[in-house]
């Protein structure tokens, strides 16, 4: 049982929120020299980027009483559909709500005179949203402030480029890792990598992947808040420059059934006073193996915020580099979970799981959040070490590998609604409900291809 004051802990959390986004009056950031346009926004439901556009005359007013917006932006699918939720429906009439900058715009290099900046938002009384993905993960942060740790988040995320008209790879072969062709790439990777650090988000690195059109552009890691922040604006900033490339770039998690889906890794570990507390001699330790156990222990079960598409568990199949079950090992890419060991401030944790299009809030909130409940409970990873491929494991606890186990469990999971919230929580499954049923009642040409002549 997990050794924590319930109602201690959520009176601490909720003021932690409230002191983040309630201090009047609201401060008034700086714009850089020359900017007539802020680009100011917030992830929604699954993580894309919404806001407005506001001139450089109103960012006084924007920033002392918030811009107005309506809160169906975190009841709303990828394709703009509403439909009634919880907090947000017909019958309170779709109220609106403020956002406000978290912190000052910074000049965009790919566009002169305009600015951007990622906002948290509040209800028109000023308090926190419930449905605000950004709060779950806020409430983790402060938990693990709580218990004395700082969190730390690496982020990886697969993408592909490919051409806006037919939607394929401008390129027909595999050539992961290839020089040549991250030179071939450059005219478009050499942008996103220069204005993402151009921002504030530091790039390490970036290369062609396991696919034609598929590339991959590491951040570094940072705090868990900044790095699911850096997360929303990273996809955003991509899509445009790639556009203004000549390439549409997709997050999407599975776009060919015959070539490599996008993943979303994370690298955790949790620091006190300045030194990795997941360390001790270049080695994982107890701490970091409780935190991978709690990891473990909740896999399953937290599937629906990892990948909430139907499309997105096409990805899970043996083979494929991305898991079926909670295995773990070290430096194996065919495990669920990953020690990466060396020096000191190198030892991680990274969870391979998630798809690159699912939310970075919840899917860091959830993954926080059980790796915590392991450190407080104690907990040690089940099973050995994996050592060879662990998609032929029979023994390992397996993942959900279609959309409906994962919501079903989902709905049954206490723990899911104690990080997201209930009626957030309930929005995600509804959301993953309807695009199950969607995709279900499609006739693919696959069928029509196969079936029509012969049948």
């Amino acid at each position: 049982m997990i050794q924590q004051s319930q109602i201690t802990l959520t009176l601490f959390l909720e003021s932690k929120i409230m002191s983040a986004t309630n201090q009047k009056p609201k401060p008034v950031f700086a714009l850089p020299e020359g900017t007539h346009t802020v680009s100011l926004g917030f992830g929604d439901l699954n993580g894309l980027m919404r806001g407005k556009r506001i001139p450089a005359q109103h960012w006084k007013n924007a920033c002392e009483n918030g811009v107005g917006i309506i809160t169906a932006m975190f009841a709303m699918d990828m394709t703009c559909d509403i439909w009634d939720t919880p907090f947000c429906n017909m019958d309170n009439g779709y109220p609106d709500m403020h956002m406000y900058p978290i912190e000052a715009p910074v000049a965009c290099p790919w566009e002169p005179g305009v600015a951007i900046c990622l906002a948290y938002t509040e209800s028109m009384d000023h308090q926190p949203i419930p449905i605000d993905p950004r709060n779950a993960l806020v409430r983790q942060v402060a938990r693990a402030e709580a218990m004395g740790f700082d969190p730390f988040v690496g982020t990886e995320l697969e993408f592909y480029l490919l051409d806006p008209v037919t939607k394929l790879p401008k390129q027909t072969e595999i050539d992961v890792y290839s020089i040549n062709r991250s030179a071939e790439l450059d005219h478009v990777l050499g942008p996103i990598r220069n204005h993402l650090t151009a921002i504030g988000i530091p790039i390490e690195q970036s290369n062609p992947e396991y696919a034609p059109g598929q590339v991959e552009v590491n951040m570094r890691y940072d705090r868990a808040l900044v790095g699911a922040d850096r997360v929303i604006l990273f996809r955003n900033i991509i899509k445009d420059i790639a556009r203004r490339e000549g390439y549409l770039a997709t997050f999407m998690a599975k776009p060919f059934i015959d070539k490599s889906g996008s993943g979303f890794h994370t690298h955790y570990s949790l620091w006190t006073d300045g030194k990795n507390a997941f360390a001790e001699n270049g080695k994982l330790n107890k701490i970091g193996y409780s935190f991978l156990a709690g990891l473990q222990s909740r896999m399953a079960e937290m599937s629906i915020a990892a990948s909430t598409t139907p499309n997105a568990y096409r990805r899970r199949r043996p083979g494929m580099f991305c898991p079926i079950n909670t295995a773990w090992g070290y430096d194996n890419r065919t495990v669920a979970l990953r020690i990466l060991e060396g020096s000191d401030n190198a030892v991680r944790i990274e969870k391979r799981d998630g798809a690159a299009d699912c939310n970075p809030y919840y899917l860091l909130a959830c993954e926080l959040a059980a790796g915590l409940d392991g450190n407080e409970a104690g907990l040690m990873p089940k099973g050995p070490a994996t050592l060879g491929d662990a998609c032929k494991l029979v023994d390992a606890d397996p993942i959900p590998r279609t959309i409906d186990q994962a919501i079903e469990l989902g709905k049954q999971s206490d723990f899911l609604k104690r990080v997201m919230g209930e009626d957030a929580l309930a929005i995600v499954i509804q959301q993953s409900e309807r695009e199950r049923d969607f995709v279900a009642a499609q006739v693919t040409a696959v069928e029509t291809r196969r079936y029509a002549g012969n049948l």
